[in-house]
């Protein structure tokens, strides 16, 4: 039961003033850092969807989404499309987003039993809100992409089909809070200092 990782990294950050994929915490992007979250919790191979900005990460897979300016749907086709559909490759997928950076590598392990205990879709909850990162095995990933739309990625699939979703609770080992503006990355700088 192999899974893959992937990092939603393509938006422009227009609210923040910049890519968050490039924006540097602690001396390291955002986008490294998903990267570590992913690889750290055992996913491989791990694809990063890019857009606004390319982004040099060795050991990942690159995926451009040209459509990137349409929204998070666009990202996560993208990313679901480049992850291959054959019995040698991936039987699931983590997607998690560039700007969570309070997001542990212990969130996506959870994830990673819960599907191994024979969930089909498994979602973050942060004292029971639903959030991010989320993993979709691999015969939910059609239905997920064509769901998705806009600024909405697999969340409009998993609202639709609670049938199929388990709920794993994650706010005792980390925070879901996301970089939006540049409020939110000073307030992240200073937990974090």
């Amino acid at each position: 039961m192999t899974v893959a990782g992937m990092l939603l990294a393509a938006g422009e950050g227009s609210r923040l003033g910049r890519p968050k994929a490039l924006v540097e915490l602690g001396g390291t992007s955002l986008a490294a850092r998903g990267v570590d979250l992913l690889t750290q919790a055992g996913c491989a191979p791990v694809h990063v969807v890019t857009g606004a900005v390319d982004v040099d990460l060795p050991g990942v897979t690159l995926v451009s989404n040209p459509d990137w300016r349409t929204g998070m749907a666009s990202s996560l086709r993208a990313g679901l499309a480049s992850l291959p559909d054959d019995p040698d490759g991936p039987d699931a997928v983590v997607v998690a987003l560039v700007d969570q950076p309070l997001i542990t590598p212990d969130v996506v392990r959870r994830l990673i039993d819960v599907y191994r205990d024979g969930a089909r879709a498994v979602v973050a909850t942060y004292d029971g809100r639903q959030r991010n990162p989320v993993l979709l095995r691999r015969d939910l990933w059609a239905d997920a992409a064509a769901a998705a739309h806009d600024d909405v990625g697999a969340r409009a699939y998993l609202r639709a089909h609670p049938d199929v979703v388990t709920e794993v609770e994650c706010g005792d080992i980390a925070d879901p809070a996301d970089i939006d503006t540049a409020a939110d990355l000073a307030a992240l700088e200073r937990r974090l200092s």
